[in-house]
């Protein structure tokens, strides 16, 4: 019999996974305003909860609740301008994963800005694949228990404006959208966005100054991103 003590491997979490469940709980927090919006703007708890569960793009929720009282077609239409940009993501992760079946629809609901992060911010393939799910996963899944206590918040605390639940949308959106101004180009597009949506708030029906930043945002990402490629030869 060998005296040389047998090593017991030590079992690490991965990477990608501790950075999936801190990005999980941080998001999910946000689920709480939403929650409270929700109910604050007319919608009863279980139909803000579906919301989240059918929904869950994050941003594109709170534009929705946020544009409500403008007319439901105004809080769509900006609703679904915001949410594009998880075409590209869905292009970008079908690309990186593959995926067939069932799997498919399940990856193409998950796929949000915390999930593809995530997964692009590893550089082995399978660390990749687990950033994706455990952030997708992980985000779906507190996002949609914390809006549920939101609801259930914001129905039990009744008129929002005594809380100050009515600035909830603004302060969520911006807390969510701060951590993506990373260079120039988001930067410059998020400050025409806002440019525009403060010059024409006192002078357009709710809803409706968030379509026209929409737009402008497109136009000045594509103008950016021409002049990028330009640069670049």
């Amino acid at each position: 019999m060998s005296d040389t003590p047998t090593s017991v491997p030590t079992a690490q979490a991965s990477p990608a996974l501790r950075m999936a469940l801190g990005v999980s709980v941080a998001t999910g927090l946000y689920g709480i305003s939403f929650g409270a919006l929700g109910t604050a703007a007319g919608l009863s708890v279980l139909q803000t909860h579906l919301l989240s569960l059918l929904m869950f793009t994050g941003g594109s929720q709170f534009a929705f609740v946020g544009a409500l009282g403008g007319g439901g077609a105004a809080a769509l239409v900006s609703a679904s301008l915001l949410g594009i940009r998880n075409m590209v993501y869905g292009a970008q992760m079908n690309a990186m994963f593959a995926p067939r079946g069932a799997r498919r629809f399940l990856q193409a609901h998950v796929t949000v800005d915390e999930s593809v992060a995530t997964a692009v911010g590893q550089s082995e393939p399978a660390e990749q694949a687990r950033g994706f799910w455990g952030a997708g996963l992980g985000v779906f899944t507190c996002w949609n228990l914390m809006t549920l206590v939101g609801a259930l918040l914001g129905t039990a605390l009744g008129d929002p404006k005594v809380w100050g639940l009515d600035g909830a949308a603004a302060a969520a959106f911006l807390g969510l959208l701060w951590p993506r101004l990373h260079n120039r180009e988001t930067l410059a597009i998020g400050v025409a966005a806002a440019f525009v949506t403060l010059a024409l708030v006192p002078a357009l029906p709710q809803g409706i100054p968030l379509l026209v930043a929409a737009v402008v945002a497109a136009v000045v990402a594509l103008v950016l991103g021409r002049r990028g490629i330009e640069d670049a030869r």
